[in-house]
């Protein structure tokens, strides 16, 4: 039944851990949602549209359109707000003065990877890898109402998965040559808690256990046959799918949903644009 399935992103890899029949609904059978994933729901779908604005706003400035132009598209209350923070924000002040000066080089905004992983590709859309002498910073924009631990973000199949995957295709980045896991490091910045980014650096240990990990799920999941409920039924609260697992009718909170359902859509993906490695 995965034979139809091309490619492995890093929230089709955490549905996958989270509960399997999650993971056939959305990625093997592509059922449409029938259950809100949170509530208040239209509030939720405000905030995530924001949030995938506000993703828009920083791509645009960091290719070089000026922050006072930019700014002036932050039309509501959230993102004029993640905008000042942004453009305040002394952990990012390296990044918005390169932008400033014209300087895009090494900035790669909404950067896409890709690399063989088993019978599958691992891909990855970036926010922005930023690309200083000989280091390589991930950064990822987060919109969160709560800031998640820093526990939590770190077994995340996202913080895996990007630093293992820049280790692995992302030498075209780097004249041709292949960054070191000691080159990377990952940084989240939250746009209503500028001044606490989660910040994961890397080591040679850490990619090898990543790097096996993912390779071991992805020889799980191209051999499944079953793919059964979580026995995890707190998880079910913010699955769109709950009612096809009679799993409950009300959704969960939504500034805790968003933590759990944060997903990338990469189905429709041209493999010959984007940095990878031949099979």
């Amino acid at each position: 039944m995965t034979e139809q399935l091309r490619s492995l992103s890093q929230s089709s890899l955490q549905d996958y851990t989270d509960c399997t029949r999650r993971f056939e609904l959305r990625y093997i059978q592509h059922l449409a949602y029938p259950a809100v994933e949170s509530e208040p729901a239209l509030e939720n779908e405000k905030h995530q549209q924001e949030g995938e604005y506000f993703h828009r706003l920083v791509q645009q400035h960091l290719i070089g359109i000026p922050a006072e132009q930019v700014g002036k598209l932050a039309n509501t209350d959230n993102l004029q707000r993640w905008w000042e923070n942004y453009v305040n924000a002394k952990d990012l002040t390296g990044l918005t003065h390169r932008a400033l000066r014209g300087d895009q080089s090494g900035l790669y905004a909404e950067a896409t990877l890709s690399a063989p992983l088993g019978k599958f590709r691992l891909v990855a859309k970036y926010d922005l890898i930023a690309i200083d002498k000989d280091r390589a910073v991930i950064f990822d924009w987060k919109t969160y109402r709560k800031r998640p631990k820093n526990e939590f973000l770190h077994i995340r199949w996202q913080t895996r998965a990007y630093r293992a995957l820049l280790v692995q295709a992302g030498g075209h980045l780097n004249g041709g040559k292949p960054f070191t896991p000691e080159q990377i490091e990952m940084v989240y910045w939250f746009t209503d808690f500028p001044t606490e980014p989660a910040r994961f650096v890397y080591k040679a240990d850490q990619y090898k256990r990543d790097w096996d990990a993912l390779i071991k799920i992805a020889d799980e999941i191209a051999s499944a046959s079953d793919f059964p409920k979580t026995d995890d039924v707190s998880k079910c609260s913010y699955c769109p799918y709950r009612s096809y697992c009679d799993r409950g009718i009300r959704a969960g909170d939504a500034a805790d949903a968003e933590l759990e359902t944060a997903t990338e859509e990469l189905f429709d993906i041209n493999f010959e644009q984007i940095g990878e490695i031949a099979f």
